[in-house]
């Protein structure tokens, strides 16, 4: 199965490198952009016997060690 986090910073949380990207574009002449957040995509292969089985696992993978929960907020979705 396919899976799919989706990484962002929890609001509140400073990003540097959203507003970097902000600035770029304003710079580049795309006005009326607000505020930027960049965000990681993560995809993996999994094998599990089924969704609900690949969404557990993935998630325990997101707590130990692909996002940061203190700072992180992330989503998961899976394809079958």
């Amino acid at each position: 199965m396919k899976a799919k986090v989706h990484i962002r910073l929890k609001q509140g949380v400073l990003d540097p490198q959203g507003a970097a990207i902000g600035r770029a574009l304003g710079q580049l002449g795309f006005e009326g952009v607000g505020e930027v957040r960049q965000g990681k995509l993560i995809e993996l292969d999994v094998a599990a016997s089924d969704e609900t089985a690949a969404k557990v696992e993935v998630e325990a993978m997101c707590e130990k060690l692909l996002a940061n929960p203190v700072i992180e907020t992330y989503s998961v979705s899976i394809e079958a």
